[in-house]
């Protein structure tokens, strides 16, 4: 596996070796061991989840707060996403910076956001499944989030803003500048 830190730390994308032949091809998707020496710590994944989405969903920005933050190790098994990051830790010299990553069926890549990041994805082709593994519980009290278009984040969507399709409870998310303490 090939693994590219990025500017932010703690974020990384995970490039599995891939074997092709007349058959297909063959990875592998999750080896604990390499995935810890990737990381430099022992994390244990405790749930797996799966989103259907179609082209323009947007779905984000979201966190966990408090005792319930989540890492999560995400990826796409089917279509592309563009899958973003957002650096919430207060005492970090990247706090409020963004890192995004094409995530597609094609390239097989994986990207891992430690706690203390908001995370998000819009869909890029005409459908996605979605995969991520978390190391924490999903707890609906400590939900979180920041708003997908705040304009002091600029993320690059790659989509017109009248192309996306965002639930009403993330229109409603609010904005880096006024959110409370995320506790990170």
């Amino acid at each position: 596996m090939n693994i590219i830190q990025t500017h932010l730390e703690g974020c990384i994308v995970i490039n599995p070796r891939i074997f092709n032949d007349e058959r297909g091809y063959f990875f592998e998707s999750f080896n604990e061991k390499r995935f810890f020496d990737a990381i430099g710590k022992e994390i244990h994944f405790v749930q797996d989840n799966q989103s259907f989405s179609t082209k323009g969903v947007l779905r984000g920005l979201h966190l966990q707060m408090g005792e319930h933050a989540q890492s999560k190790l995400v990826r796409v098994t089917r279509g592309e996403v563009l899958d973003v990051a957002v650096d919430l830790r207060k005492a970090s010299p990247t706090y409020g910076q963004y890192h995004s990553v094409l995530l597609s069926e094609t390239n097989n890549s994986q990207f891992f956001i430690p706690q203390g990041f908001a995370h998000g994805f819009v869909v890029l082709s005409d459908e996605v499944v979605f995969q991520y593994k978390c190391d924490n519980y999903y707890n609906k009290a400590s939900e979180g989030g920041l708003y997908f278009a705040d304009p002091d984040i600029n993320i690059d969507w790659q989509l017109p803003a009248a192309d996306l399709l965002v639930s009403d409870k993330d229109k409603e998310l609010p904005f880096l500048k006024d959110a409370s303490d995320f506790g990170f």
